[in-house]
């Protein structure tokens, strides 16, 4: 098997491919042979050394990677429900950049007919975090208008299919003029394209009483501004802190402490005074509730299958440039999710 290894935190040479032996499962696992993995932002910060999960879950070498698709191509004794053969995609927490993983049954799933590999590959980790946030943490209503930050990204763009399904009005907020048809394909009734307008007093005439909820992934650049232009008994849901963030994959540590200093400290007296909420959410450290995630899988993929929902737009890199595919990704140019293939 062919993976991509980690051997210690640092800039995108320590992504290196590696060739094992094949693994064989035990009784309660799955041997998949990967034809894509999903590439999230996440996986560099584990590159950078900076996510938590990765550190206090695994530990370095590590191999990155949360969400595969591809075929079974050997079961373990215990295991019922799948078959040599089978079409899967599924969740693995870590080690998807590889051409073979064992899983548990339980972080597998069929396939629906209508997805290929790439488009398996590219929905497990972006959906289920809308999900998440938005049935979970979220109570959506019909009529409710939602912000969604980077609204043509993996996440941003699966939240503005969530919220269009649930009969949302969705405004989306993008970066860049090239990005605004997908943030619309995805479901975002209006596009803010930040490189052209400015972001908030265009949001206020678009919702002047205020948005029911927020999804913001940006962290500093934006967290005060999301928490005040909530309506009342609005939510702000927290994903993730890419502002604070390099593009060019080397951390700077001052600029980093300083971003980390002027993060907004949500005070609960005044959220109480104001009947508004801060929500976060990070998908890997919700394995202990690994039956409501596999049931929130389950609803997604019956809504793949019958069309209410579809992939993102995919671009794709071969295992080897798994560098390129990060360096992409960092790069705030991106739309839709990036897969390797193995």
């Amino acid at each position: 098997m062919r993976r991509i290894l980690i051997e210690r935190p640092g800039g995108y040479d320590q992504l290196r491919l590696v060739e094992d032996a094949d693994p064989a499962p035990a009784a309660d696992q799955i041997a998949i042979e990967v034809a894509a993995c999903g590439v999230n932002y996440a996986d560099g910060i584990i590159r950078m050394g900076l996510y938590e999960s990765a550190k206090k879950l695994h530990g370095y070498p590590i191999t990155p990677g949360f969400e595969i698709a591809g075929r079974v191509t050997a079961v373990g004794d215990a295991v019922q429900d799948f078959a040599v053969g089978d079409k899967v995609l599924a969740l693995t927490l870590f080690g998807g950049y590889a051409s073979r993983v064992l899983l548990t049954a339980d972080r597998v799933f069929a396939r629906p007919a209508n997805l290929s590999a790439e488009a398996g590959a590219a929905i497990p980790t972006v959906f289920l975090t809308a999900w998440w946030m938005a049935h979970q943490q979220l109570r959506p209503r019909p009529g409710d208008c939602w912000l969604v930050h980077s609204a043509a990204g993996g996440v941003g763009s699966a939240l503005a299919q969530l919220g269009k399904l649930a009969g949302c009005r969705v405004i989306g907020v993008v970066g860049a003029a090239h990005k605004v048809d997908s943030a619309r394909a995805a479901g975002c009734a209006e596009v803010i394209d930040k490189s052209s307008t400015e972001l908030w007093p265009r949001l206020r005439r678009l919702a002047p009483q205020g948005v029911q909820a927020v999804f913001d992934a940006n962290g500093v650049s934006t967290l005060a501004q999301s928490y005040a232009h909530l309506a009342a008994t609005g939510s702000l849901l927290i994903y993730g802190f890419a502002s604070m963030l390099p593009r060019n994959g080397r951390l700077n540590w001052l600029s980093l402490a300083w971003d980390w200093l002027r993060t907004p400290r949500f005070n609960p007296l005044s959220m109480t005074r104001d009947n508004r909420s801060v929500l976060a959410c990070n998908l890997s450290f919700l394995s202990s509730e690994s039956t409501r995630l596999r049931e929130g899988m389950q609803w997604l993929l019956e809504r793949f299958a019958d069309g209410r929902l579809q992939p993102p737009p995919i671009t794709r890199f071969p295992l080897e440039r798994a560098a390129d595919a990060q360096r992409a990704i960092e790069s705030g140019r991106t739309v839709g999710k990036l897969v390797l293939l193995p």
